[in-house]
């Protein structure tokens, strides 16, 4: 899914590697990639790829590197490490040797070190090892692209907003028929359904992203690329509902979809799944149910079932997806899949499965 966004927005020699999709960009594709990308969390430009086999290595390799040429003393960063590596095995030290590296690298050529800031830096430095292989990159992004800005810090969701956009694009769903869910919680499915079928784009209302403190901003281009996605949002052609039997839920998913200036989008209601009535002859469910971990066995066994039946009655020409880590809850939908995708919700293996009712 993510290489396909990315050869939308223009980026080349795109290759998908695992967790991850690597291609050349322009500073425009650059741009448009944290702008409109729905399935990536982080836009990373490598600037040192190396190995090393301990943390002298690591030292010398980062100190090495002429970081003067991106970072000024003005300027505060972050390190940010991810290993899977036999020879590096805790990644907050990597981080700490590598901050150690630049820092050292900066009192050696002017006597002054930069700041380092976790909280609101104006860089932030990725160091990704895998065994031996060591990449430094910047990151372009700056917070995680899933925060899209309709979602308060208080405001918890059991699903991630880029895995909703990965979802809806994985059903095949392209906003141009009717879209339900049954047990939207506090709306990120709708919501994600909705900017897709507005054709706006994620990163839209975020004020900030890491690419803002390079010294090679060009504020001119940003301005133009965030005019350009502001004239592409149109009203969407078709029906989008959430549904959830808690109101508590409701109310959020309806506030979200407000701040979001998507509330008219979407038509929200409070009503338990067996109630619910198709808003026309053919359409897609999306959906993320409980997985069963503060329900009693029997509860989640009847929550699947009645599930199962309401589509076999209610839903004849709907192309059903749902998503659960609880395989034994999925075998009492009593369908057959015509489609088995394995997808991560967080930390939980989840099957993605498509239903088709015939």
């Amino acid at each position: 899914m993510l290489a396909e966004e990315l050869a939308q927005i223009g980026a080349t020699n795109i290759i998908q590697l695992r967790r991850a999709v690597s291609f050349d960009a322009t500073k425009e594709v650059l741009y448009k990639a944290n702008l409109h990308l729905r399935t990536a969390l982080r836009i990373l430009q490598p600037l040192q790829n190396f190995k090393a086999r301990n943390e002298n290595e690591l030292y010398n390799k980062v100190f090495d590197f002429d970081w003067g040429t991106y970072l000024t003393l003005d300027q505060t960063f972050a390190v940010d490490a991810v290993t899977h590596s036999d020879f590096f095995n805790h990644s907050k030290y990597v981080a700490l040797k590598v901050k150690d590296a630049i820092a050292d690298k900066f009192v050696k050529k002017t006597g002054r070190r930069p700041s380092v800031d976790v909280e609101r830096p104006n860089f932030i430095i990725n160091v990704h090892i895998s065994q031996d292989t060591v990449t430094i990159s910047l990151d372009s992004t700056g917070e995680s692209l899933h925060r899209r800005g309709y979602r308060t810090a208080d405001h918890i969701a059991p699903l991630n907003e880029v895995l909703a956009a990965g979802m809806l694009l994985l059903s095949g769903w392209k906003g141009d028929k009717p879209l339900v869910d049954p047990m939207c919680g506090s709306g990120t499915i709708v919501l994600e359904a909705a900017m897709i079928a507005g054709n706006i784009a994620p990163g839209l209302k975020r004020k900030e992203f890491g690419f803002m403190h390079w010294g090679n901003f060009d504020k001119e281009l940003w301005d133009k690329i965030k005019a350009e996605a502001q004239a592409m949002i149109v009203p969407p052609k078709t029906h989008i509902a959430g549904s959830d039997i808690q109101m508590k839920f409701v109310d959020l998913a309806r506030q979200s979809a407000l701040d979001f200036n998507i509330k008219s989008y979407i038509h929200f209601s409070c009503s338990p799944f067996a109630d619910l009535v198709p808003p026309a002859p053919k359409g897609f469910i999306v959906t993320n149910p409980p997985y069963g971990e503060r329900m009693k066995p029997r509860d989640i066994i009847d929550l699947y079932q009645s599930f199962g039946n309401q589509l076999k009655r209610q839903f004849t020409g709907y192309e059903a997806w749902i998503i659960s880590s609880n395989f034994e809850a999925l075998k009492q939908v009593g369908l057959k899949p015509s489609v088995k995708h394995t997808l991560f919700n967080g930390p939980l293996e989840c099957k993605f499965l498509k239903y088709s009712m015939y």
